[in-house]
């Protein structure tokens, strides 16, 4: 799919560009820059696209969020669902944090440290409430994923009959995301690992 941007090629035809490889741009702005702190211009200036081409593209700055969100959790946040297809729930949450290392902590690349996720949730004010709350529901799905697994572990005997899988599941997810901010105020990544080290050291069970 290819979309028109609205400033005419010398020969008066409007130039195109790859809108995969404009929403991969914008992508690094808003993963920088959290939602709110993302503007328009450096949007544009980073997409490589006019304003009225964005918004006759993508809609507005609350929808290329949305759309950036997309493909971050398909392109980045790929391992998750690998996790949960772990044989154990610590293999799951092994995979959980090694993969929030790799992905957050600057371990892939070129790519902004921290969780686009968490530094769009943090930084949203009440004016942006519905893009705090899109991310929100994301995040709560996920979780919902992992009180199920925990929960299957439980009855398999994976996990000892003690355990709330809800509640581990809230605690590996504060740790996530408490990783996430601290890679963004950079944390190296050995200091990561010794977190995961030692969070993994006190897991219940096998």
């Amino acid at each position: 799919m290819k979309c028109s941007d609205s400033i005419a090629a010398p020969r008066g035809r409007p130039r195109e560009f790859d809108p995969e490889q404009a929403l991969t741009s914008a992508l690094r702005v808003f993963w920088q820059r959290g939602y709110e702190g993302a503007s328009m211009a450096e949007l544009t200036e980073a997409m490589g696209i006019t304003k009225p081409s964005l918004y006759a593209c993508f809609g507005n700055k609350e929808a290329l969020f949305k759309k950036a969100l997309d493909l971050y959790e398909r392109d980045k946040l790929a391992y998750v669902g690998k996790a949960l297809e772990a044989p154990t729930a610590r293999g799951v949450a092994e995979r959980l944090l090694n993969g929030a290392i790799t992905t957050h902590c600057g371990g892939s690349g070129n790519d902004p440290n921290g969780c686009l996720s968490v530094i769009s949730t943090v930084a949203c004010t009440m004016e942006d409430a519905s893009i705090r709350d899109f991310v929100v529901a994301r995040r709560v799905a996920t979780e919902e994923a992992l009180i199920d697994r925990f929960a299957r572990a439980k009855d398999e005997g994976d996990l000892p009959g003690t355990v709330d899988p809800r509640a581990l599941a809230h605690c590996l997810t504060t740790v996530l995301q408490g990783m996430s901010v601290k890679a963004q105020g950079g944390a190296c990544t050995q200091e990561a690992k010794s977190v995961v080290d030692t969070f993994l050291a006190m897991w219940p069970g096998k």
